[in-house]
């Protein structure tokens, strides 16, 4: 199994001890993040993309230029790349440069978002995001495979005899479809033979599952192999201690400043609290021997090779403390139980 970690760059004012940060503070966190990543053997970091507070991830593809330049072997994620409201020239002219900039580094999520609030700002009506992702969708996969393109479409002006710079790099881009709330994702996953990546972060299991399993079986019925089908699953949060007790203890607070965001609030966690979380759903909070434990029971429902995490929220030294102990409590321990079968490839 792959190990990636995610962050949406959430700064909210610390519950414990109060301290805020500034804009510029939180990103240099990121940076030195990410490059402890790397040294602690994760494969891939993530950064996704919002457009409201409590986040600061709005440009995902200038701040993961920057770890590109700090970083030599980690994969770059983006987790998502909201192409709903994205004009596809710009995200391919954008992504090719950080392609080559990351020497061929780049894994590309793409998805609608799991934030209203961003489609005022481009112009798009809600009910017209998935009819927007994928018609855009359409567009930039041939930008970064097609010269002279010639298009027209509904969600910007035609073009006529385009071709975008830089190239890819890499032939192709890596794209995987971020997959929280509807089939309409797998569907467009499945019908490209493409990966997904479950966000499993707010609900139970069995609502990922059977999006999971709607994309395996749509694989088979556009002429994909479902069993080469690749998928990756998030987790709703992490905090590593010697005990359970000490693990809900510390992070519970962390846990309920979150929840009380508005961001939080639109996804309608049916979770009442951290505890509830941690024995229904997705929430990696308690000793390594229970964080392992459940990582192998989502395994055995999933059937996913990556697994992301989440240190967002915590203090920079709890999230450097969390990254450390992940990767020498956990990971070893589940690189035995299921080996590295694959890397990030599409589905042929």
């Amino acid at each position: 199994m792959k190990f990636v970690l995610f962050s949406l760059i959430s700064n909210l004012q610390n519950p414990i001890t109060g301290e805020t940060f500034s804009a510029q503070q939180k990103f240099q966190s990121i940076i030195k993040q990410a490059t402890y990543a790397e040294e602690q053997g994760f494969d891939g970091f993530g950064v996704g993309e919002r457009h409201g507070p409590p986040f600061l991830s709005s440009s995902p593809a200038v701040l993961l230029s920057a770890i590109a330049a700090q970083t030599s072997k980690i994969r770059l994620m983006t987790a998502v790349t909201v192409l709903s409201v994205l004009d596809p020239v710009r995200v391919s002219e954008d992504y090719a440069t950080l392609d080559h900039l990351s020497d061929g580094r780049l894994e590309m999520i793409i998805g609608k978002g799991n934030d209203p609030r961003h489609y005022p700002l481009f112009g798009i009506a809600e009910d017209e995001q998935w009819e927007s992702l994928a018609e855009r969708y359409d567009l930039l996969k041939r930008l970064w495979t097609e010269e002279n393109v010639s298009w027209s479409g509904k969600y910007r002006p035609h073009l006529n005899e385009v071709t975008t710079e830089p190239r890819p790099l890499q032939k192709p881009i890596p794209v995987w479809h971020g997959s929280a709330s509807s089939k309409q994702s797998t569907e467009l996953a499945a019908k490209y033979g493409e990966p997904i990546f479950s966000s499993n972060t707010f609900h139970p299991m069995a609502k990922y599952k059977e999006l999971i399993d709607h994309y395996k079986e749509r694989l088979d019925f556009h002429g994909h192999d479902s069993e080469k089908a690749i998928i990756g699953s998030g987790s709703g949060g992490l905090y590593l201690a010697n005990t359970t007790e000490e693990a809900i203890s510390r992070y519970s607070p962390y846990y309920d400043a979150f929840n009380n965001t508005d961001a939080a609030k639109y996804n309608q966690p049916p979770f009442k609290d951290l505890e509830d979380n941690i024995k229904n759903g997705p929430a990696l909070v308690g000793s390594a021997e229970q964080v392992i434990e459940k990582i192998l029971y989502y395994y055995r429902a999933f059937g996913h090779q990556v697994q992301s995490i989440s240190v967002d929220g915590l203090t920079e030294t709890e999230q450097l403390e969390q990254i450390n102990r992940f990767s020498e409590e956990v990971i070893p321990v589940i690189k035995k139980e299921i080996p590295d079968m694959i890397w990030f490839h599409s589905v042929s």
